[in-house]
């Protein structure tokens, strides 16, 4: 069987739709974090880290098969618009207020009154990385046994279309793919976040950048795959629906890593002198350059190998473990083209991870007062318990279901569905309504930096963020109770 997943970790925003553009963005954003001083070297970092947070599997695997279902260049163009209005509004709300605070999510709630609301709403934003995480590592813990299969020569095998099932119903293997990803992540946050995130990031995601341009150029070169780049890149009015804007909506939302905690447990790292419309503007064109990029990687050479066939642009959630590793095995070049994209798509998911888990280890250190040692461990067990749940969910428990949904199902749809917009909507209505726009715009322009689009910041975040979170909430949960398709 193959499961409905619909997983991510992190962020995304940019309008740069050649792929030669997009490179040129990323290698800018690099050289500009290369060239800072040494006073400005932590703020690099966090700037990196952030990076790393945002580029996960919703860049990499989500976003290429929404965009193929939902129009492709009409989608395209309705999540850039989303991403520069809704996307960079949450993101500089919840950085601002992390900063301000220099507190993890449920102490910058807290910091405002200890209503209940506000208690509620800190706790919502805490608890969703501590329970997206676990299943998170299960699916990295796939990339890993794909990654090893082309090294091992496997092309073919992997290409077969019962392999993904049938390993996926193989509990032991699952589990110990999900342990092996589960204790790298913990591994380099117990070694701290600044000797930890910011300096695996800083190796991933030039690396990623690299590896995705290699294989975005294969793609595209591949016969009939420019067919692919053209509906991939060129809006398309004929393609556009209401589920182009929900489905751009939710990917905009859960890519951009607002509502998780993530963001304000960064803004709290970050230096008073560091600018964070900047920084929020580097993550946002890094972000999307490598979405679009994942995008030309996947989408044209599933044009090449289909002839554009919709059954295969709909495969969805399946593309990148069914679809993909057939593509690959009859391009030719199938196993080195295998370990470049699967090494990419476990960079991006480990960066994504260990974001997730560093959220969740800090609010254990502020909130429990617990030391970081105890903290680790305790997530640990935590990210092993749930974790192996979804694990076994698709094999040994495939039979044990939640309001119909194996453990990895509901766990995504708790936290994505449900938690994320209510968390998104209690930071509006914080930011607007107890805290005020003018003491975020106060912490935007410290030491005279920038805040270019406050008009657009104040606009969105006291009206349309909240109404916006509140469609996701509403149009995921009816469609996962079945009175609405999507």
């Amino acid at each position: 069987m193959t499961p409905p997943l619909y997983p991510d970790g992190v962020s995304k925003v940019c309008v740069h739709f050649q792929p030669v553009l997009a490179l040129s963005t990323v290698l800018v954003v690099l050289s500009a974090d290369a060239a800072l001083s040494t006073a400005d070297v932590l703020s690099a970092d966090a700037v990196l880290s952030a990076a790393g947070a945002s580029v996960g599997l919703g860049n990499i695997w989500r976003f290429p098969y929404l965009a193929a279902k939902y129009g492709g260049g009409i989608f395209l163009l309705v999540y850039i618009i989303l991403a520069l209005t809704f996307g960079y509004t949450m993101i500089m709300a919840e950085t601002s207020l992390g900063r301000m605070t220099k507190k993890s999510p449920v102490g910058a709630y807290q910091s405002f009154g200890k209503s209940k609301w506000l208690s509620l709403g800190g706790w919502i934003n805490a608890i969703i990385p501590i329970l997206i995480v676990p299943y998170y590592s299960v699916i990295g813990g796939w990339v890993i046994k794909y990654l090893i299969g082309y090294f091992s020569g496997q092309a073919q095998t992997l290409a077969s279309d019962t392999y993904f099932s049938a390993f996926i119903s193989n509990g032991a293997s699952t589990e110990i793919c999900f342990i092996v990803f589960t204790f790298c992540t913990l591994g380099i946050i117990y070694a701290g976040v600044q000797n930890g995130i910011e300096r695996v990031s800083k190796f991933m995601m030039p690396v990623l950048v690299v590896l995705s341009v290699i294989i975005a150029i294969y793609s595209v070169t591949r016969p009939g795959a420019l067919e692919g780049v053209k509906y991939f890149l060129v809006p398309n009015p004929a393609n556009f629906s209401w589920m182009t804007v929900v489905s751009a909506m939710g990917q905009m939302f859960y890519s951009l890593s607002i509502a998780m905690g993530i963001l304000v447990t960064f803004g709290s790292y970050m230096l008073k002198d560091m600018s964070i419309e900047d920084s929020t503007q580097n993550v946002e064109i890094f972000d999307t350059a490598i979405a679009i990029m994942a995008g030309l990687m996947i989408i044209p050479a599933v044009f090449a190998f289909s002839g554009g066939d919709p059954d295969t642009l709909n495969a969805g959630p399946a593309l990148m473990f069914i679809t993909i590793p057939k593509v690959f095995a009859n391009m030719g070049l199938g196993t080195g083209i295998g370990i470049l994209f699967f090494l990419l798509v476990l960079f991006a998911a480990m960066t994504s991870s260990i974001a997730l888990t560093e959220s969740a280890v800090s609010t254990f250190e502020d909130e429990l007062y617990w030391g970081r040692k105890k903290s680790t461990i305790v997530m640990a067990v935590i990210m092993v318990s749930l974790g192996s749940l979804s694990c076994l969910g698709y094999g040994p428990l495939a039979n044990v279901t939640i309001i119909g949904m194996q453990f990895l199902d509901f766990f995504d749809f708790l936290t994505n569905s449900v938690m994320m917009p209510i968390a998104a909507i209690a930071t509006c209505l914080l930011v607007s309504r107890v805290i005020g726009v003018k003491k975020i715009e106060e912490e935007v322009t410290l030491e005279g930096k920038p805040f270019r689009r406050k008009k657009i910041f104040y606009f969105m975040i006291q009206y349309l963020c909240p109404i916006f979170a509140a469609i996701i909430l509403i149009s995921s949960v009816a469609n996962a109770f079945g009175w609405i398709s999507m």
